[in-house]
Parts: C-alpha cells; sequence; structure tokens
C-alpha cells in the first residue's frame, strides 16, 4: 500500500482503496469467507473504516498490525470504527498485564480476541492457557505439522478434559458479528 494505492505486483494489479474493499466484498460473496486478518494497509484508516463498515457485519475483521497488540492503539481503532477483532500476541506488548488489559478492552468493546503465536515460537503452551482464561475463544497457531504448533493443541485438549463438562465450545457463533 502506497500512495492510497494497493499494488499487487505479481498480478500487474493495482486498485484503489475503494477498489481493494470492493475486490474483498466479492471474495467474501463467492466464498464462505469468515475471518480475515489485516484485509488493510496498518496505516489505510480510510480503508479499514470502509471495509469495517462493508463487511464488519458479516466477516471476523481481525487486525493486527494496525492494533500491534497494544490497548491505545485498539481504543483509538475503536472509536474510530476500524475493525470488529483483535489479534493478541503475548510478548508483543510488553507484559502479561499490557496484553490482558487489551483483550478486555476488546471483549468489553464488542471486538473477538484472537490469541496468536509469534514467529519463531517455541513449544511453550501459555497461550492455549491464557486463550482459555481469557476466554477470547480463537486461537492462531498454525498447522498441526510442527511440534511447537502441536504443543499448544495438546495443551487445548488437556484443558478440555480437565474441565470435562464445564467445558464449552462456540463454534461458528463465535464468529457472528455486528
Amino acid at each position: 500500500f502506497r500512495d492510497g494505492v494497493y499494488d499487487y505486483a505479481g498480478e500487474g494489479v493495482k486498485r484503489t482503496v475503494a477498489e481493494h474493499v470492493a475486490y474483498l466484498e466479492r471474495l467474501a460473496g463467492a466464498y464462505p469467507i469468515v475471518s480475515i486478518e489485516d484485509p488493510m494497509a496498518q496505516d489505510d484508516l480510510e480503508g479499514w473504516q470502509l471495509v469495517t463498515a462493508r463487511l464488519g457485519g458479516s466477516c471476523r475483521l481481525v487486525g493486527d498490525d494496525v492494533f500491534c497488540t497494544n490497548e491505545a492503539l485498539l481504543e483509538r481503532g475503536i472509536e474510530q470504527g476500524v475493525a470488529n477483532a483483535i489479534l493478541v500476541k503475548v510478548n508483543q506488548i510488553g507484559t502479561l498485564t499490557e496484553m490482558l488489559a487489551t483483550t478486555r478492552t476488546a471483549q468489553r468493546a464488542g471486538y473477538g480476541v484472537v490469541m496468536s503465536h509469534r514467529s519463531g515460537e517455541t513449544e511453550d503452551t501459555t497461550i492455549a492457557d491464557l486463550a482459555v482464561a481469557t476466554g477470547c475463544g480463537q486461537i492462531k497457531t498454525g498447522s498441526l505439522s510442527r511440534s511447537e504448533r502441536t504443543a499448544k493443541y495438546n495443551q487445548l485438549i488437556r484443558i478440555e478434559e480437565e474441565l470435562g463438562s464445564e467445558a464449552r465450545y462456540a463454534g461458528r457463533a463465535l464468529l457472528k458479528t455486528g
């Protein structure tokens, strides 16, 4: 994204902000897309507002780069009508306290929360525990192809077993927006 234009150089396509949002609308209309992470550039406020207005009622629009697990950035985004969910990375903001505050702010505003791993992950399973503890209901940790990812899914299974009949799975209802 540069000078108000989304440049898909590999495809030889350039789109204005409005054209890019219209393209995303066509994709969401043609395919069963329920969630899009960073549909717009982090510095494209106009685009974020437009895509949220157009798709926010039917699709989870997850802000990662636009919020950076930062409560102040999230609060500003909420005020400006940007996104309807946030990607939370435990070690991105600095402290666990700050991450939890950001999560609470999102939830109070009706935003979805996706607990996420970082690149260069280890087999530490803390994000699985935090996803359950915060009630965010969604975790991003990749496919079941590597041990550091599998460890997190295994921890979720252990938590579910420990909770027994108290465990709740929201399923697609979690992704309802608007």
